[in-house]
């Protein structure tokens, strides 16, 4: 496997040796781990039916999720998928971004049924960091990249966390450092003149309803079947430990996951301890979520037990994504 440093906000990288390498991988139906603003991906070719196979096979990922394709502008998207008003909208004003768009996928898109999962939608979006929308562009493909990890496990913030994951079945990690965001993109369904939230994300709902004029509806339940979009199986992002979320009171044994200054009387009860946020702060919080839930999973501790997160702004990602943690395992 082959590691690439970068600096995520230098782009100098265009002349570099690793980046053409990193295009001719993907050109090649090899697997790429890019870091985005969010957390890492694992890009492939979304045209290459048996690359994107490899996306499932080495994540162990149910063929029925779908995938998010990942592409350089608004123009490119529409390639790919019908952009009504409100799609368009919100693809304006919030991308480059953390925002997904689930919208009809058009016919002659050449993006695989395997990164669809059948469904005659399509899940887009223009990243923010621009490692990840140059590949798209030189190489001339959408990159299907879900997050890189093993199926239903922490999402990765860090280059070292995807090598312990995933490392054998990867061509190329490229090294940004850890992510800015750390929770997945906000995933909005723009069909039937409707837009759903069918999950939060790095962009809060206030902020996407603001763009719209009106509230989103949902999210929708999680479906274990055939979700619509990635990240909406009920059990999801979870550590080998138990999670127990809104604990006051922390039994002896656990391990902590904080939020806040101030810490339950039975804190030191706990044989680790992470705070999202000492301060309260939601935004880091959430850069913070699933690196924490890492350290504390290797703590030892049977369960991790989580202090209440408030649901407001970034929130209601940091919680939705918990929620998942905590959710009973298949």
């Amino acid at each position: 496997m082959r590691r690439w440093t970068i600096d995520p906000n230098a782009r100098n990288w265009q002349q570099s040796p690793d980046f053409a390498a990193a295009v001719s991988l993907l050109r090649d139906g090899q697997l790429v781990a890019v870091p985005t603003e969010t957390v890492y991906g694992l890009a492939a070719d979304a045209t290459n039916a048996r690359a994107c196979a490899a996306i499932y096979e080495v994540k162990g990922r149910p063929q029925f999720n779908p995938l998010i394709s990942h592409v350089e502008s608004l123009e490119a998207a529409e390639r790919h998928g019908q952009f009504e008003p409100k799609a368009r909208q919100l693809a304006e004003a919030l991308w480059p971004g953390a925002l997904t768009l689930v919208v009809p996928k058009r016919e002659a898109s050449p993006v695989s049924d395997l990164v669809t999962a059948g469904l005659d939608t399509i899940a887009l979006r223009v990243p923010a960091a621009a490692i990840m929308r140059d590949l798209a562009e030189a190489s001339g493909r959408p990159l299907a990249a879900p997050s890189a990890n093993r199926s239903g496990r922490i999402s990765a913030t860090t280059a070292e966390a995807v090598i312990a994951e995933l490392g054998g079945g990867i061509a190329m990690v490229i090294d940004g450092g850890e992510t800015p965001v750390g929770v997945e993109s906000t995933i909005v369904a723009l069909t039937g003149g409707h837009a759903r939230l069918l999950r939060p994300g790095g962009i809060p709902r206030a902020q996407i309803e603001a763009v719209l004029g009106e509230p989103l509806v949902g999210p929708d339940r999680p479906a274990d079947t055939a979700p619509e979009a990635p990240g909406m199986l009920s059990s999801h992002y979870a550590p080998s430990a138990a999670v127990r979320p809104n604990a006051t009171e922390i039994l002896p044994g656990e391990a902590l996951l904080a939020f806040g200054p101030a810490l339950p009387e039975s804190a030191h009860r706990a044989i680790a301890v992470e705070n999202l946020s000492p301060s309260g702060d939601l935004v880091e919080a959430a850069a913070r979520l699933f690196s924490s839930l890492r350290r504390l999973d290797a703590s030892g501790a049977g369960t991790i037990a989580v202090m209440p997160v408030p649901e407001d702004g970034l929130g209601e990602a940091i919680n939705d994504r918990l929620r998942r943690a905590a959710a009973p395992r298949g």
